[in-house]
């Protein structure tokens, strides 16, 4: 008995050091909140400041419902344990941010806490906000404070148990939260430091490009090394390596173009990314958009092997591909893959088309491939989907003949990558 009563109590001790780690990896830093009412804003400079940060975070695209009053919330983001929803950001007193000074604001990017005190959902990027300056955080506050107030009451999220709990959200963040602030690096000029700023902060670029394990984090929530995007099913590939979506060989005339046109040549950019094109980076600065390029380009460089085609493929796949790509593809990309300039980008030696993850491709073909219309290219021309058209099995053969095809020594695409990809999507 006393044997079982020593270790009840070691056990007691280890629980009440690890709860109160926990407790306070969530409050280091923290200073208390002020109680100064909030600002009226009246600087238009810092007000036009502001609206072009949050245009570089793509908050209203989050925080605006379909068919909603911009900022008032209330857009469902799906995540793996459950539906979370944005909130009004709108300065109306009762449901959005009336009531919220500069310094409850500021403790929100910072530290990823609400004015009430309560922990939010990392769906909310502040692993990458905790890097904006407060001199930032006070512009965003006050592009904010000008809208019209809308008074959208909150969701509910819908969270499954116990993602749903306060104290499972605070061990979350004791292992993968840190608050901090960007520093300049010295070895690198005013241009790429700029760019690592925007990149690493507020456009949180690695929300969709980091690798994520099963609690929906990584060691280093800055990684750029690339990831499936949970319940889209798109890959966000690789930002470090040049065969998935690397820019380090690119001109930088080339990388600018891409994020403010959607396309460069040879390329163009479709799905989750022809949203951030189309809502955020076409609208950026010419010198923002040079300093992002300048920093994506002088990531380090990443070289993974050429693709090779491993899996054996029947011969009668390898015909139907043919047969569907001929009747359904060839018209627009050409009958040897070639594409068609300034309309269909070319599929012969496309590194999209090359990439281990089938899943960019399966997701075009099921739902579309639309680029984004810009003031290049105000009417862009798109794919349609063929989700009610093709089965999954026609859709694994017509990939594996693009992905065999003209030269490309991609793995083959079964029925199964396909059946995979498509019945775990929420749309």
């Amino acid at each position: 008995m006393t044997h079982r009563i020593k270790w009840l109590l070691m056990l007691g001790v280890l629980l009440l050091a690890t709860a109160t780690a926990v407790v306070w990896l969530n409050v280091r830093g923290e200073a208390p909140l002020s109680d100064a009412p909030p600002q009226a804003p009246t600087d238009a400079a810092t007000i036009e400041r502001g609206r072009q940060l949050a245009t570089v975070g793509n908050c209203q695209t989050c925080h605006t419902a379909r068919g909603g009053a911009p900022y008032a919330g209330g857009r469902g983001i799906a995540t793996p344990f459950g539906t979370v929803y944005a909130g009004n950001l709108t300065p109306d007193p009762t449901h959005g941010l009336g009531q919220w000074n500069s310094d409850a604001f500021w403790r929100a990017l910072h530290h990823g806490r609400s004015r009430d005190g309560r922990l939010l959902y990392p769906a909310f990027p502040y692993n990458n906000t905790t890097l904006v300056s407060r001199e930032d955080s006070d512009a965003l506050y006050a592009y904010l404070r000008s809208l019209p107030a809308v008074p959208q009451p909150n969701r509910a999220h819908e969270l499954d148990w116990p993602y749903s709990t306060q104290a499972a959200l605070a061990v979350w963040r004791a292992l993968y939260f840190r608050p901090g602030a960007y520093a300049p690096q010295t070895q690198h000029s005013a241009e790429w430091n700029r760019g690592a700023y925007l990149v690493q902060g507020l456009a949180h670029c690695s929300a969709c490009h980091a690798p994520r394990n099963a609690l929906g984090a990584n060691s280093n929530m800055l990684d750029l090394a690339g990831g499936l995007i949970p319940l889209q099913n798109w890959y966000a590939p690789s930002l470090n390596a040049p065969r998935e979506a690397g820019l380090q060989d690119w001109p930088l005339e080339h990388i600018v173009a891409l994020f403010r046109d959607g396309r460069a040549p040879g390329a163009q950019v479709t799905g989750p990314m022809a949203e951030v094109v189309q809502h955020s980076t076409q609208h950026w600065t010419d010198t923002d958009l040079r300093a992002m390029a300048t920093y994506l380009k002088a990531l380090p460089r990443v070289d993974t092997p050429p693709p090779q085609a491993q899996r054996p493929t029947p011969s009668r796949t390898l015909d139907l591909g043919a047969q569907l790509y001929g009747q359904h593809c060839a018209a627009c990309h050409g009958d040897a893959g070639e594409g068609v300039p300034d309309a269909y980008p070319p599929l012969a030696g496309n590194r999209a088309v090359l990439m281990a993850s089938p899943a960019n491709l399966v997701q075009t073909v099921l739902n579309g491939g639309f680029s984004p219309a810009t003031a290049a290219h105000p009417r862009p021309y798109g794919m349609p989907p063929y989700l009610l058209t093709l089965s999954d099995a026609d859709i694994a053969a017509v990939l594996t003949h693009v992905r065999r095809s003209w030269g490309n020594q991609a793995d083959a695409v079964s029925e199964l990558d396909v059946l995979n990809l498509r019945g775990t999507a929420r749309r």
